[in-house]
């Protein structure tokens, strides 16, 4: 599973600012739990062979009373307790501040791995300057720039080396090519570890999360007409009466590991609540990750005609970048509707896998340019000239051809339908990357 770094801090430091930097984007999952005020921002992030979730949070008093800093506080607090490595940012022109002690004591009382960084250091001497920083007793203190990039290569080394991270490469030989992992995701109380109990025929998923283990989701072997799959709860039920006040029941950070680590995803919904925007954001992320998806919304039993025609509408407008993949009602606690998901389960699946010979792609690459020649822009049309598969989960398709950077977005979309209809390719993403083929003339100076 990918490595956490939380990042930490009091306001204003740059901790977005760093989180931008980490995750080369400005785009972040947010956690959106009713009532809270500040959430939690979630971005992947690569560097060489590993990639990581980094957690942004707001700023941090670990010991508000009341109001909006408590609230803060909470979703800092329930961040370290996802997070491997927590990177503790501090403001190096601003100098050292009572609010930087009260969380360094907080984080030395945690024990877990952490990075004391200074930023905004572009231009100053490690020296003097840096000093004061050592009183929070908390190692050595890493200069960077986040604004600038200064500084934050070394400060990801430094992040994941005590988690003496195996090879990416090593893991997926370790796999077992005949298992299906399948990850339910969804909401907290959509009826996921209840639809994975009547699976199962018993009372298997019931979980009690200790602070630092959050990031465990629970994995269940099972077997159905002789297909073995992994089946991947992201609930993290608690028994009742042992609820810790500072850990909230839903982990973003289990999601996004059990979506990443899966083969296929089932994104459950709630018929009695519709598409909100965290079922909107875990439908994105599945997207980015590339897996396969099968969607299911649940409780449809409860809820009547008119309740009905409103979901179906919110799924159409709210999830239309997902209309690649099929589409199912149930009623996981009355066994309604449950034969249909494991066919479609496994369509996704073979979907995500396919092989698709080269000849074949040219032919069909040729065959829809002869049906429709892309868009002449300028004094460029684009020249497709012959395509091959260049991965699988999800499948990606290779385009190869002349002054290709001017395909529309449109046209991609129509040469993905034609891949599509003829790889009957339901339930899983599917990548178009074109390559231009380099002009031999373009070094030359005209005479």
């Amino acid at each position: 599973m990918k490595p956490v770094i939380a990042l930490v801090g009091r306001p204003n430091v740059g901790k977005s600012t760093l989180f931008n930097r980490l995750t080369k984007t400005r785009d972040a999952i947010v956690a959106d739990f009713a009532g809270l005020t500040r959430d939690r921002h979630y971005g992947n992030g690569r560097q060489g062979k590993h990639e990581y979730i980094v957690i942004d949070t707001g700023g941090f008093e670990p010991d508000a009373a009341s109001g909006i800093y408590k609230e803060m506080a909470k979703q800092t607090q329930q961040a370290v307790a996802e997070a491997d490595v927590v990177v503790f940012v501090v403001d190096a022109r601003a100098g050292l501040s009572a609010q930087d002690h009260d969380i360094a004591n907080y984080l030395r009382r945690l024990g877990k791995p952490c990075v004391l960084v200074a930023n905004k250091a572009e231009g100053m001497k490690e020296g003097m300057q840096l000093s004061e920083f050592y009183e929070l007793g908390l190692g050595e203190v890493y200069p960077v720039s986040a604004a600038h990039g200064q500084g934050i290569r070394g400060l990801v080394e430094l992040a994941l080396e005590p988690l003496h991270l195996p090879d990416p490469e090593e893991d997926a030989e370790e796999a077992d090519a005949g298992v299906i992992k399948l990850a339910v995701a969804g909401r907290p109380n959509v009826g996921k570890s209840t639809l994975i109990n009547t699976w199962l025929g018993e009372e298997r998923l019931v979980a009690f999360d200790m602070p630092g283990t959050t990031r465990d989701a629970i994995s269940v072997p099972f077997e159905r007409q002789g297909q073995r799959y992994e089946l991947v709860d992201t609930a993290g039920l608690r028994r009742k009466g042992k609820v810790f006040e500072a850990i909230e029941k839903f982990s973003v950070v289990k999601t996004l590991q059990a979506i990443e680590s899966a083969n296929v995803v089932l994104l459950l919904l709630d018929a009695t609540q519709g598409v909100t925007d965290q079922d909107a954001h875990i439908a994105g992320y599945i997207l980015e990750s590339g897996r396969a998806v099968v969607i299911a919304i649940n409780k449809w039993d409860a809820v009547d005609e008119y309740q009905r025609q409103l979901v179906e509408r919110s799924i159409e407008t709210r999830l239309s970048f997902l209309k690649f993949a099929s589409l199912h009602y149930i009623s996981a606690r009355k066994r309604q509707g449950l034969g249909p998901l494991w066919s479609a389960i496994a369509q996704a699946h073979k979907s995500a896998t396919c092989k698709m010979p080269t000849p074949v792609l040219t032919r069909l690459l040729l065959e829809a340019v002869q049906f429709q020649t892309p868009k002449k822009t300028g004094m460029y049309r684009p020249k497709l000239r012959y395509a091959h598969q260049g991965g699988m989960n999800p499948p990606v398709i290779v385009i190869h051809g002349n002054s290709l950077e001017h395909v529309t977005e449109a046209y991609k979309r129509f040469l993905e339908g034609r891949f599509r209809k003829e790889f009957n390719l339901v339930g899983t993403p599917l990548r178009i990357e074109l390559k231009t083929s380099a002009n031999p003339y373009a070094d030359k100076d005209s005479d």
